[in-house]
């Protein structure tokens, strides 16, 4: 497992030689979520309880709770390749937006079956 995954959030797992500890942060958020353990078992624990008290405080202060990987980013790329992605799309009757989606979909698809 390269990921922890609970409440629909996702946390990276990371190891610190000097610390002799394992530690990770949520990903895909702006807040800073940050959690640790000796072991696996410790640090999903800990995980867990840093994602439930993070949406616990969230209620208290009436705030919404980000919601990670929400499905729309922006992507930022030369305007000649923006041309001929759009041009693309166009060609293929579908908009920029899904082939893009599909390009994507397309190179994750392919690196996860080179995994």
């Amino acid at each position: 497992m390269k990921y922890l995954d609970y409440k629909g959030y996702t946390g990276s797992i990371e190891y610190s030689q000097d610390d002799d500890l394992l530690y990770g942060r949520v990903l895909g958020i702006k807040s800073l979520i940050s959690y640790e353990g000796l072991t696996g078992k410790e640090l999903y624990t800990d995980f867990k309880s840093a994602i439930d008290e993070y949406i616990a405080t969230c209620e208290e202060e009436g705030l919404k709770a980000e919601k990670p990987f929400k499905g729309s980013f922006n992507v930022r790329l030369s305007s000649k390749l923006h041309e001929k992605a759009a041009l693309l799309a166009m060609e293929s009757k579908t908009s920029l937006n899904a082939y893009v989606a599909e390009s994507i979909r397309m190179r994750v698809s392919k690196e996860l079956k080179d995994a």
